[in-house]
């Protein structure tokens, strides 16, 4: 009989460094009150000169390990979802083998923006049920302020930076386990220009005019992207709930893509879940990319919000342009 692949443990890193509006008040033309009402973030953190992406999800990579009850020489794949890798190539996924020990892993890094956790689950998920991996570690890890422009109010106030982790196995643990249900995901590339980096690749490597004109830094196309993704996220985690034999009543929480706290509750309410089921850390962690969701659960759990059976609808959007949702089923006892 088959076996469902399941998240076993998590694990996070959240540098110390803390951005506050009252912060960015003294760096642009903005203040606090006009950030958290569009936005919902007072906070966010900045990851130091020597914190990379790598070294932040070992970190957090180490901690998911721990709490699954594995060794790091039992992993069988590491998976990096990030947009801000350390390096073109080598891949972020190898550098962060190599730092934690999983000398049995093979490693690599994909990318699709903040839909990159969702993603990732699939591909994890897909590898466990077939039986070619046992344990699989997928890292979400980004250093979002490495590619902000903060002389531009519009995004420096949006991201910040951190790394979650988690252990997809087909083994139980005696913890709190996560049961991935079918994974949905999307993508309209027709649309890739709303929100870019624009330098850095083979089509506009680095220069002297490249670095002048800002191409190393995020752009995006707020208005735009605001309205693709509260239409795509609704649409896919409504799909998500229905074909995977759930109603949205069944939904004990909603844990999505920390973007904006705007679009979170616009697929809130058109998903018809009410406030108090939906989970945000926007408020302190800002927006962390493909690490955004993970950070969102590993807070539920230190908080003990995890029950038996409880149902958690996870959905994201982010550049390429992607989106994806699937459904967490809680099994096992709370951490209280």
């Amino acid at each position: 009989m088959q076996k469902s692949a399941c998240i076993i443990g998590m694990g996070r890193y959240l540098p110390e460094r803390i951005l506050t509006n009252a912060d960015l008040e003294k760096m642009v033309d903005t203040s606090d009150e006009w950030i958290y009402t569009r936005t919902g973030m007072k906070a966010r953190r900045i990851a130091a000169e020597d914190e990379f992406p790598s070294t932040m999800g070992a970190k957090a990579a180490i901690n998911a390990l721990e709490e699954a009850q594995i060794g790091a020489d039992e992993v069988d794949l590491i998976i990096c979802a990030t947009l801000t890798p350390d390096y073109i190539f080598p891949s972020t996924a190898c550098l962060i083998q190599e730092q934690i020990g999983a000398k049995n892993a093979s490693a690599f890094d994909f990318q699709a923006a903040c839909t990159g956790f969702v993603y990732a689950l699939s591909i994890a998920k897909a590898f466990v049920e077939s039986g070619v991996h046992k344990n699989v570690l997928l890292v979400a890890t980004e250093k979002l302020s490495s590619i902000i422009d903060y002389t531009d109010r519009t995004t420096c106030v949006l991201f910040g930076d951190g790394a979650a982790a988690a252990v997809i196995s087909s083994e139980k643990s005696p913890g709190v386990n996560l049961k991935i249900n079918r994974v949905f995901q999307g993508a309209d590339g027709a649309l890739a220009d709303r929100l870019i980096l624009p330098g850095g690749g083979s089509r506009v490597p680095p220069s002297i005019e490249s670095v002048e004109r800002g191409d190393h830094f995020l752009k995006m196309e707020g208005k735009e992207v605001f309205k693709h993704a509260v239409r795509k996220m609704k649409d896919v985690s409504v799909q998500a709930v229905e074909e995977n034999g759930f109603e949205l009543a069944d939904i004990s929480y909603l844990v999505s893509h920390q973007a904006n706290v705007r679009i979170i509750n616009a697929v809130a309410e058109r998903c018809q879940i009410p406030k108090e089921k939906v989970k945000m850390t926007i408020e302190k962690y800002g927006n962390t990319s493909a690490s955004s969701i993970g950070l969102c659960l590993c807070d539920m759990q230190e908080k003990s919000e995890l029950k038996d059976g409880d149902h958690l609808l996870l959905c994201a959007f982010g550049a390429g342009l992607t989106w994806g949702a699937t459904v967490l089923s809680v099994e096992g006892e709370d951490n209280g």
